[in-house]
């Protein structure tokens, strides 16, 4: 039954190629901006525990595949099937506690074999598999993530939390300094040195991040809601007034 499913979406995204001039003129490149727009539209449908949303998102994302695989045939460089082999292959030949007889002891032997196994098929350092593209936040906790699976990691949460603090007194320092550009590369210090507190203590920063981005937008709307039923624009209110309607929101609202 899938398998019927998945032809006829195959089926569909062929005949619109051929037949509709707008997904016919699409490229890899026209279309890798969507691509990116759909996955964050999936993470917020996941971050706001909508399933139905996620079912339908998914299904973008799932068309995003066949959209690229089909443009990819056309140019003969590869075909849907090959996309299927590929992962079904990686999948089996990453999982050889599953599908072979490696015998592990927990998820760590599970992820330290992961990166083994990929570093055996062709990559040539660990780290070269992390994308350059992805958000700077995230991408600094993919890397420490890489990096601790081989054993490169603090052993106490403490000296993790210590290198935090150097780095800050550090950012400070050239701040003072007024050495801007020094600052800025210091800031990034910081910013790497918290994402790597937080990941050793089992927490994603980007998710962080975003939770606290969502409650920043609701505390900021109640403050803008409360100032406009005066009759009033926020740029006529005062700080203080702000600050007001602020700490209220964390009352009405809750954190």
């Amino acid at each position: 039954m899938t398998g019927e499913k998945f032809e006829k979406l195959w089926e569909v995204m062929l005949r619109l190629r051929k037949e509709c001039p707008w997904d016919g003129e699409q490229t890899h490149d026209s279309i890798k901006a969507a691509l990116l727009e759909e996955t964050y539209e999936a993470i917020e449908a996941i971050d706001m525990k909508d399933y139905n949303e996620l079912k339908s998102e998914l299904g973008d994302l799932l068309l995003h595949i066949v959209f690229h695989a089909a443009i990819a045939r056309e140019n003969n460089i590869f075909s849907i099937d090959d996309v299927i082999d590929s992962i079904t292959d990686k999948m089996i030949r990453r999982h050889p506690h599953v599908f072979g007889d490696v015998k592990v002891d927990g998820t760590k032997d599970i992820l330290r074999n992961w990166e083994e196994i990929k570093m055996n098929e062709g990559r040539e350092a660990l780290l070269d598999g992390v994308p350059k593209n992805m958000p700077g936040l995230a991408r600094a906790f993919r890397l420490q993530e890489k990096a601790s699976k081989v054993g490169f990691d603090w052993e106490k949460k403490e000296d993790v939390w210590k290198k935090v603090i150097e780095e800050i007194e550090e950012m400070h320092e050239m701040e003072r300094a007024g050495n801007t550009v020094e600052f800025e590369k210091e800031l990034g210090d910081v910013f790497f040195a918290l994402t790597n507190y937080a990941r050793f203590l089992g927490v994603n920063p980007e998710n962080a991040l975003r939770y606290t981005n969502e409650k920043f937008i609701a505390r900021f709307g109640y403050v803008e809601k409360k100032i406009k039923e005066s009759g009033r624009k926020l740029s006529e209110s005062t700080l203080e007034e702000m600050d007001k309607y602020w700490e209220e929101s964390k009352k009405v609202l809750g954190n």
